[in-house]
């Protein structure tokens, strides 16, 4: 099979929360295979940085810092970037935080934050993405889901519940846009190396409970995100629609 399927040079990628962790990591992946980078984030320094960074990889890369909680710095930021002429082909919703408490303890306004922050935002971008996607007639959005797009865990409800949402919003997305030659899918990591993590990383218990869960026996790493990334920005997925990717050593296919 031909590589260029793969190839994303000329076409733009706007990933949210990419400064650091998956969403720069995949920004990477994407800029390697060809795409223009939009660096988002909240912190315009750290922003700046991983623009640098990618640039002196030799890729292209701008910054769009907005926070992907506001509708008005969302719409405000998709204006600027038809002022700017700057088309997105591609966009990769991974903006997410997590918060961990049991359930009658957690406060409501705990709840929405973590809803905002990882399923209301992808909602919001995407519908801004998919507007100018659908007169052009194709596009590709990457929402990013988690293991708890499909199972449930003590402590961490509000994250369970948005990314199962993700799984349905990427489903609802393809129901409405897929006619119009946009692909909308998700990935699903599963237990990765990343700074959210650190402290179950840390933990001995969590830790070994994760290798033990996992077929893999391992934890990810955030660059083994990429090549789901990848194909799902380019060519080679314009029939798939709908899905969402587990990237996890396996564990959601065992019990």
């Amino acid at each position: 099979m031909s590589k260029t399927i793969f190839d994303l040079t000329g076409r733009t990628a706007l990933v949210t929360g990419s400064s650091r962790g998956l969403g720069a990591a995949m920004a990477l992946g994407l800029a390697q295979a060809g795409a223009r980078i939009i660096v988002n984030g909240t912190n315009a320094a750290s922003c700046d940085t991983a623009a640098t960074a990618l640039r002196a990889g030799g890729h292209r890369a701008e910054v769009s810092v907005f926070d992907v909680t506001s509708e008005a710095a969302i719409t405000a930021a998709f204006a600027g970037f038809d002022k700017a002429g700057i088309e997105i082909d591609i966009l990769l919703n991974n903006a997410g935080i997590q918060f961990r408490k049991p359930l009658v303890e957690l406060e409501t306004k705990d709840w929405q934050r973590v809803i905002d922050t990882n399923l209301t935002s992808a909602f919001v971008i995407g519908r801004e993405a998919a507007k100018r996607m659908i007169p052009r007639g194709r596009g590709k959005i990457i929402n990013i889901g988690s293991l708890l797009s499909s199972f449930g865990r003590a402590t961490v409800a509000p994250y369970a519940v948005s990314k199962g949402g993700i799984k349905m919003l990427t489903q609802a997305m393809t129901a409405e846009w897929a006619g119009f030659g946009i692909q909308a899918n998700a990935i699903g990591p599963g237990y990765m190396i990343t700074d959210m993590n650190e402290a179950l990383i840390n933990n001995p218990t969590f830790d070994g409970w994760v290798k033990g869960r996992t077929p893999s026996k391992r934890w990810g790493r955030p660059e083994e995100l990429v090549g789901a990334a990848v194909f799902l920005a380019s060519s080679a997925s314009d029939y798939v629609n709908g899905q969402i990717i587990y990237v996890d050593g396996g564990l959601v296919a065992v019990l």
